[in-house]
């Protein structure tokens, strides 16, 4: 289980005192994820998420909580933070920062269908146009700059093919990311653990914590890097054409966004390639972590190198 930081029933009745909420009556932790340590929370008055941050702080964690109110409060499926007594959403509980935040319905999937990746793909960009209105931006924390950051801590533990590979599309990605891209507040994580669906209804996007502010066709880039591939890695067309036709049903792409799809492809796929190898070879303790396997990022990688992909209705 991922949990860094324990809380006990006893502990929790005594913080939730902080809340209107009710009375504790079950406590759970949650096995997925990585950064920080979740466990479900039921009371007399409802079901909630209770998250533990383990390396965000209290001057960042502002930006997350108040885009998942903002997005939440316009109709975007996101978990609304819940307020404590005197009107804050973050808390500390056990030395950590903590946040309380309304459980949603519907569950994630492992193999989705084209029918739930259109819905994806079209809540993405009804959180993109919400998101243009959220005052505060973050500078993303596992851009460019952080992969060039962790690269030497990294490079010890690959083969040099690897190495070879990862300095390649860093440099790759330097020359080539455009910058006239359409930019505003995005997930930045849109895996399929993130979204809880009920049938081919999105009923909740999740996991705010690695929000940012960045182009919007890399948000989509990333999704699509997880929502819509086989096991090797290789994009289906049809799970593909779904999802990126569906959020350009809601948000039609820039001719600038149609050039920089491959590329934003790469980077969707670099930016996880390098964050696994991170917290695989240099993992934080934790009473057990749950690291996830680096390869499936790096092929993904390599086949958006080898076969270049173009967002559909691209004429000129």
């Amino acid at each position: 289980m991922s949990v860094f930081t324990t809380v006990t029933a006893e502990q929790l009745q005594r913080w939730l005192q902080n809340y209107t909420v009710g009375e504790l009556i079950d406590l759970q932790g949650i096995s997925a994820g990585i950064e920080n340590t979740n466990y479900f929370v039921t009371t007399s008055s409802g079901s909630y998420v209770l998250t533990l941050f383990e390396k965000l702080t209290r001057q960042e964690l502002p930006f997350y909580l108040n885009l998942m109110a903002h997005l939440a409060e316009r109709g975007v499926p996101s978990a609304h933070p819940v307020a404590s007594r005197d009107g804050s959403y973050l808390g500390m509980l056990n030395g950590k920062p903590a946040a309380l935040v309304a459980r949603l319905e519907g569950r994630d999937v492992t193999a989705p269908s084209g029918a739930q990746c259109a819905a994806v793909g079209a809540t993405l960009a009804r959180l993109h146009l919400a998101g243009q209105s959220y005052p505060a931006t973050m500078a993303n924390p596992r851009g460019s700059a952080w992969w060039k950051t962790v690269q030497p801590e990294i490079l010890p533990f690959i083969p040099a093919a690897e190495a070879e590979l990862l300095d390649a599309e860093i440099r790759f990605q330097d020359a080539n990311r455009p910058a006239d891209l359409p930019r505003g507040a995005i997930h930045a994580d849109l895996f399929r653990d993130n979204v809880l669906l009920a049938g081919d209804r999105v009923a909740g996007v999740i996991d705010f914590y690695f929000a940012c502010t960045d182009a919007l066709l890399y948000d989509v880039a990333i999704a699509v890097n997880d929502w819509c591939v086989g096991e090797e890695g290789a994009l289906d067309v049809a799970r593909t054409r779904a999802f990126i036709d569906a959020y350009a049903s809601v948000r039609p792409y820039t001719h600038a966004e149609h050039k920089a799809w491959p590329v934003m492809l790469r980077a969707g796929a670099l930016r996880f390639w390098v964050s696994r190898l991170y917290d695989f070879h240099l993992p934080r303790a934790g009473e057990l972590t749950h690291s996830k396997d680096p390869g499936h990022f790096r092929r993904i990688l390599e086949l958006r190198i080898s076969h270049q992909q173009l967002l559909p209705g691209l004429t000129s």
